[in-house]
């Protein structure tokens, strides 16, 4: 009876700190994506992203870490929704996805 109570235990404990870490991710994926859609001219919308996969994967180290996707929206015109994504390894930004923002007040380009 002990040992199942430890394990349950501790199993609690690890759910509990995943939790907390991807929060932490999270809050750094809604960071990167808003300043994103900011350097961009774009609108981040909804002001939010969403989980769409997590799996392990190795950083340069060698070190297994969670890798998740996050998905989000943003707009370039004001009147549209345009996907797009962050890509997390662990704490870190490993790939931002805004695709091509129309700039607005951009000079056209020398011929």
């Amino acid at each position: 009876m002990y040992w199942f109570e430890l394990i349950s235990i501790l199993l609690l404990a690890a759910l509990a700190w995943l939790w907390f870490a991807s929060v932490k991710v999270r809050e750094i994926a809604v960071r990167a994506a808003r300043q994103a859609c900011q350097t961009r001219g774009c609108q981040f919308l909804d002001e939010t992203v969403a989980i769409a996969n997590l799996r392990t994967a190795r950083d340069d180290d060698g070190r297994l870490l969670l890798r998740r996707t996050y998905h989000f929206e943003y707009s370039d015109t004001g009147e549209n929704r345009r996907p797009g994504s962050v890509v997390m390894l662990g704490q870190q930004v490993v790939a931002l996805n805004i695709g091509l923002c129309l700039v607005r007040d951009a000079e056209p380009p020398a011929s």
